[in-house]
């Protein structure tokens, strides 16, 4: 029940409370004068106490609210070192990725290096071999 509907019910309540007590509808225990400050009394009564819980009821809903909220500064904290976290470790991921392709390039490199000499010394014992041939002929 909200707050609105409550005030009204009460104030309902109050209303009946007078239309009984100018009805002539009153209690025999004393004089109409008594019962009325009685009724009055409680009355009053009756909606302090109201208002004393609808005070408590507000304020436990904005200790909640601060809860929820403190928690939910932790959870977007969390979150963003979560995605730091996650980029740095990307970015690790990333580094280790290229100097192993560094290092695949520098060993096939090497090895090219390594082809293109040995072709060298091939093509050389060949051309010595055919400038044997030419020399042997004349």
């Amino acid at each position: 029940m909200t707050t609105k509907n409550q005030q009204q019910m009460l104030e309902q309540q109050q209303a009946q409370m007078l239309r009984v007590k100018n009805s002539g509808m009153i209690n025999h225990v004393g004089s109409p004068l008594m019962n009325e400050d009685k009724d009055e009394e409680m009355t009053r009564s009756a909606l302090a106490a109201f208002r004393a819980k609808e005070e408590e009821i507000e304020k436990r809903k904005a200790e909640v609210r601060e809860k929820v909220q403190a928690q939910l500064g932790r959870v977007e904290e969390e979150t963003r070192r979560l995605a730091e976290i996650r980029e740095e470790k990307e970015y690790k991921e990333a580094l280790e990725a290229f100097n192993e392709k560094n290092r695949e390039k520098g060993q096939l490199v090497a090895k090219l290096v390594e082809l293109v000499t040995e072709s060298e010394k091939q093509r050389l014992k060949k051309l010595e071999e055919l400038c044997k041939n030419i020399d042997a002929l004349h």
